[in-house]
């Protein structure tokens, strides 16, 4: 990975599975412990922008989830539901016979 720097704006339009796959690469290389040093700072600003980048679009659905319904609400009722329906086969199990 060159140290590259990204076009002014760049952080604005750049999505979220690209900047997380900068960041995966950056990561790897640094984990590789091959990188030239004077590489390193600007692989680390571009991190920092592409961890920007990720956390800004997760907060930003975070908080489309939260104006539409509370997390977790309608997961909960599905999984009630399906409980309350294995206990009801449950009884059925008794009829077999072997």
């Amino acid at each position: 990975m060159s140290a590259r720097k990204a076009p002014a704006g760049a952080a604005k339009t750049q999505s979220y599975r690209a900047a997380y796959q900068q960041l995966n690469s950056i990561a790897a290389e640094l984990e590789a412990g091959e990188t030239d040093l004077d590489k390193v700072l600007p692989l680390l600003t571009q991190a920092q922008a592409a961890y920007e980048i990720c956390r800004e679009r997760i907060d930003a659905l975070r908080a489309a989830l939260d104006e539409t319904a509370p997390l977790g609400t309608e997961l909960e009722q599905d999984a009630a539901d399906s409980t309350e329906a294995v206990k009801d086969d449950s009884d059925d199990d008794d009829d077999l016979y072997f």
